[in-house]
């Protein structure tokens, strides 16, 4: 299953802009309403300095890395729930990524229309919030509705889902995006639901490369911090700017504005944590390749990513650890030194691991 992570907010705050900047796809990104409408989906490799050091070692014929796919979702209004603004189709959109990154506008410009005529990162951030919120209530509800009927009809097996979904509405009408819905009971009926207000997400700041005009960013910064959320500022326009030229050029611009490192580095390694998503590689003469696993995955669940035989017959793992992998100069010295583990079923694998996995079918 592709990782997907979606991009969202009211339009015109820059969404397909910092898709442009992301994925270096020239797409559209104009000043109006619903300019993107089916969404822009670009599959994005995860960059990780890992892989080349691995690659010096085994001198592959390919170098794999990771990847994350990025949905550019079309800008949602007030009413989306009840189909406002195409809302519907949109919200299916969201509901099949995995998390999402909230775009936020944060500078005055009078030559960029904003769809509310003024532009105020808080209101945003609710008007987007309400109608995902609203929208997963309207599906909650009309699963218990369901249920009631046959519970009616004596169908008392169901009687637990009835029970969970009623909590989860009374939450999410409590505390919309604050909801707790991080309960082992709920998961299934969760997983079933896609229901948005579960999902991780994170904002991002859009400002403009002249910092007088955002005038903004304050508030937004408050309120992340006030529910916790993490903030991730990006130069979209500038950024965007910057897919053509060299990497040597772009890296001065970028100082130039005070980024230390690409937006996309900073995105993805948040929709990793998010996730709980880490690397672990292959490594050998014909390819060099990472692979992305969730926290606290066991070795023949890790060896499924790469086929699902290798977790049908998995017989063991053999495994050093990157930091010995690199120290070793790779796996025969690792061998001869004692780097090397023998690892079996329970075995949880960690970031970073080499693996070379044995099976039998």
């Amino acid at each position: 299953m592709s990782i997907k992570c979606g991009i969202v907010g009211l339009p015109n705050v820059g969404k397909s802009t910092l898709f442009n900047a992301l994925t270096s796809q020239k797409i559209q990104a104009e000043n109006f309403p619903f300019c993107t409408i089916e969404p822009n989906i670009a599959r994005v490799n995860i960059p990780d300095k890992r892989l080349q050091q691995l690659a010096d070692i085994n001198k592959p014929e390919k170098i794999i890395p990771s990847h994350m796919e990025f949905v550019d979702i079309a800008g949602l209004v007030k009413g989306a729930h009840s189909g406002e603004g195409l809302g519907n189709k949109f919200l299916s959109h969201i509901r099949e990524t995995q998390c999402f990154a909230h775009v936020v506008r944060c500078f005055e410009d009078q030559n960029v229309i904003h769809v509310d005529g003024k532009i105020s990162p808080i209101n945003d951030l609710e008007t987007i919030e309400t109608e995902l919120m609203l929208s997963d209530l309207e599906i909650v509800e009309k699963r218990i509705e369901k249920l009631e009927k046959q519970l009616r009809n004596g169908d008392k097996a169901l009687k637990e889902e009835f029970d969970c979904l009623s909590e989860i509405k009374n939450e999410i009408s409590s505390n919309g995006f604050r909801a707790n819905l991080q309960i082992e009971k709920y998961h299934t009926y969760l997983r079933n639901l896609q229901l948005i207000t579960a999902k991780s997400f994170f904002y991002i700041a859009n400002l403009h490369e002249d910092d007088s005009k955002n005038l903004f960013i304050n508030e937004l910064e408050e309120h992340a911090k006030k529910t916790n959320k993490e903030l991730i500022k990006v130069y979209a326009k500038a950024e965007s700017e910057l897919v053509d030229l060299e990497n040597q050029e772009r890296q001065e611009y970028l100082q130039m504005l005070g980024i230390k490192e690409p937006t996309l580095d900073v995105i993805i390694r948040k929709g990793y944590e998010l996730l709980n998503l880490f690397s672990f590689f292959t490594a050998g003469p014909k390819e060099v390749r990472a692979w992305s696993v969730k926290q606290g995955s066991k070795a023949p669940e890790a060896a499924g990513k790469i086929h699902t035989d290798f977790e049908r017959g998995f017989i063991k793992a053999e495994v050093v650890s990157f930091e010995d992998y690199i120290a070793s100069s790779g796996l025969q010295n690792a061998r001869e030194k004692g780097k090397l583990k023998i690892e079996g079923k329970d075995y949880l694998v960690q970031d970073g691991d080499v693996i070379e996995f044995k099976f039998n079918v």
